[in-house]
């Protein structure tokens, strides 16, 4: 399954209680007032860890505790504090609050942590409350109540080179020709039904991040297929790499596949339709040496306005070309845009039983 939002209750541990004691040594009739604090509860802790790609990879937990704090001891001992519940989530994962919409944090750096929820305050025993007017104080107080928060995070993939296309079109095969990655492969639709990571490293001490996006199909835009789930990846790539497959297994019109995953791109909005773009035919192999029709190429390259690639994932022909474009084209493109503000929208699965969580 294809997991790219989900919603998790936090709870931070409770402080624990201050006491009140007294101290009871030999040759000490009159021991003043002896109560440990009580430790604090401990946080519930989201870090980013670059070793999960999705949220599928991580734990399947709705509901995060942290550890309560031990409540005081005798002879001015404290209470531990409770344990922090660290949860690892992908890098890129945006985190709203689920009453207001607020986004609260945008986990982007591996390692980069927030606290989800705050752990309560270890209460007072009474040997903080001894002063010269009162030299033998009973009272203590109690630990304070953890923090609790619904968030709901969303994943937008980090990469600098977003691979599109129709599914089928060979976006698995050049990621694991181009990188050390290792995606699903076949020859039938929807091999890839989840985003996929891969660095390529080039000679010259260049490196950039390209992600394998699953497939979209016409009606993407409009939450068909794996519709915006996929699109909303795409948000955060900085290049697409768009792929024709020249051969579609149905019988389509290459071009006119092309023009439809450029209309799912800019029905989506917020500005994809003006990212840079790069347009590759794959699998120049089944033409052999005779190289592809030009009633394919020139058609394609008239309705994408601008040089279209040949390459072979396979046979590795013309892939030196188009990392030398794909360079520069992140050269000179901006760098990638800002998360929004706000939650936009629900999952279906958003409400799933905070009940049984309890």
């Amino acid at each position: 399954m294809f997991i790219d939002e989900r919603q998790l209750r936090a709870r931070a541990g409770h402080g624990g209680d201050g006491i009140t004691s007294w101290r009871r040594e030999k040759r000490e009739p009159r021991g003043g007032p002896a109560g440990g604090d009580g430790g604090d509860g401990g946080d519930v802790v989201l870090m980013a860890d670059v070793q999960l790609s999705t949220f599928g990879d991580m734990e399947d937990i709705r509901l995060a505790r942290g550890e309560n704090g031990e409540r005081g001891g005798k002879n001015k001992c404290a209470g531990r504090g409770g344990k922090d519940r660290i949860v690892r989530v992908p890098l890129g994962t945006s985190i709203y609050d689920v009453e207001t919409g607020d986004r609260l944090a945008d986990l982007a750096e591996d390692g980069q942590t927030w606290i989800a929820a705050r752990g309560g305050k270890g209460g007072r025993g009474n040997a903080r409350f001894a002063t010269a007017l009162d030299q033998a104080p009973t009272r203590c107080e109690e630990g304070t109540l953890g923090e609790e928060r619904v968030v709901r995070m969303q994943l937008r993939l980090l990469a600098d080179v977003g691979l599109i296309g129709l599914p089928n079109a060979g976006k698995s095969t050049l990621l694991s020709r181009l990188s050390a990655a290792t995606p699903r492969i076949a020859d039938y639709p929807f091999t890839t039904l989840a985003p996929h990571l891969g660095i390529v490293d080039l000679p010259d001490f260049t490196r950039f991040v390209m992600a394998d996006l699953p497939g979209l199909i016409e009606g993407a835009s409009e939450g068909h297929g794996l519709g915006d789930r996929f699109l909303r990846h795409v948000e955060r790539t900085r290049v697409l790499l768009h792929l024709v497959d020249p051969d579609p297994m149905d019988g389509s019109d290459p071009v006119e596949n092309y023009r439809t995953i450029r209309g799912e791109i800019e029905a989506y909005g917020h500005a994809l339709g003006s990212r840079p773009e790069i347009v590759a035919v794959t699998k120049a192999d089944v033409w052999g040496d005779e190289g592809p029709p030009e009633e394919l190429l020139s058609p394609l390259a008239e309705a994408a306005d601008r040089k279209v690639h040949l390459i072979s994932a396979v046979t590795g022909k013309g892939l030196r070309d188009l990392l030398a474009t794909i360079v520069r084209t992140l050269a000179e493109a901006p760098p990638a845009p800002e998360v929004p503000d706000r939650l936009e929208t629900a999952s279906p699965d958003g409400g799933e039983d905070e009940a049984a969580a309890e």
